[in-house]
């Protein structure tokens, strides 16, 4: 079992994460990036998910050959800035059944709003993970993780680029059997609910919309 909260501090993410905060960094860059994070991000999120072994047949020999046991696992696009680190994981995991969650968050209160919902079916018996680059109030990231457990989901992760202390206590209140993987924890949410230092809002950067 993962820990609840797990911050990746290889130096390769770390760097990669600095060049992304930088104002300056222009959008291909900052989407390129952020694919190559979420493939070093995927890897400590999926540890530890349940093994079996196959009996195969290598060159030289039959052997029982350590492979991943259960239904394909889950990855969870929170719309629409989580399909950049969903791109990333899915060349890791190809296989990978995906949903989507379409969650916005109202300016005036700071409260996540569904307007899209489509998830792969028999979650019950699959490993959920749910991606979305920020972490913030963690309102959307807490609706989302609710509608998964709601579709019968049992074993569910979340996996950011950055966290906000704020955001990290709203998820383990509302969620405290879902552990979090994230790059960095920051140093806390401005009045417009960004986080700060953060890099900016990650879905116009990475789409270079305003």
């Amino acid at each position: 079992m993962l820990d609840h909260l797990t911050v990746v501090s290889h130096p390769l993410v770390q760097h990669k994460l600095s060049i992304m905060r930088d104002k300056e960094t222009s959008t291909a860059s900052f989407r390129r990036l952020l694919r190559e994070i979420s493939l070093l991000l995927a890897y400590e999120v999926t540890r530890e998910l349940p093994m079996t072994t196959e009996r195969i047949e290598t060159p030289l020999c039959a052997m029982d050959a350590p492979t991943i046991d259960g239904k394909k696992l889950a990855l969870i696009s929170i719309l629409r800035a989580g399909n950049g680190l969903l791109d990333g994981i899915l060349e890791l995991i190809p296989a990978a059944r995906v949903g989507f969650v379409g969650l916005y968050r109202d300016p005036e209160t700071l409260q996540p709003v569904q307007y899209y919902c489509k998830l792969p079916d028999r979650l019950e018996e699959r490993v959920s993970i749910v991606v979305d680059p920020m972490l913030a109030t963690g309102n959307s990231s807490a609706a989302a993780v609710e509608l998964l457990k709601k579709a019968g989901a049992r074993e569910i992760r979340f996996l950011c680029l950055l966290a906000s202390p704020e955001g990290i206590a709203r998820m383990k209140a509302a969620h405290p059997d879902v552990p979090i993987v994230t790059a960095a924890v920051d140093s806390h949410l401005d009045d417009h609910g960004y986080i700060v230092p953060g890099l900016g809002d990650a879905g116009d950067r990475m789409f270079g919309t305003r």
